[in-house]
């Protein structure tokens, strides 16, 4: 297989599925058979379906994001954030930020 890059996607997703069923395929990599059909025409998933996609694939999203283990943050890195319409967020917001900031990390990171 091919270096897979965010433009190639769908036509390798579409590859691997080969005769299969969308169906079928949909429901292994759990979505949608509309979504499926969305990439394999090409259009860019959101962050949750780039991942399940990957892992079906079996390939890195972060490599194919352009980035790899070494330049992942450390886990003890605390998220700074911006805001324009208020500048002085609540703990709370400050918080569920951070926490969302480090579940993306995280995620991406395994």
């Amino acid at each position: 297989m091919n270096t897979i890059t965010l433009s190639n996607l769908g036509a390798v997703v579409k590859q691997k599925r080969g005769t299969r069923g969308i169906r079928e395929v949909s429901k292994e990599i759990e979505i949608s058979t509309a979504t499926l059909s969305r990439i394999e025409n090409g259009k860019l998933p959101d962050i949750e379906t780039f991942t399940k996609a990957c892992k079906w694939l079996g390939v890195d999203g972060g490599k194919i994001l352009g980035c790899s283990q070494e330049e992942t943050a450390p886990a003890s890195v605390v998220p700074s954030f911006h805001l324009k319409t208020e500048k002085n967020p609540s703990k709370e917001a400050a918080t569920a930020l951070a926490e969302m900031i480090l579940a993306a990390h995280k995620m991406f990171a395994s």
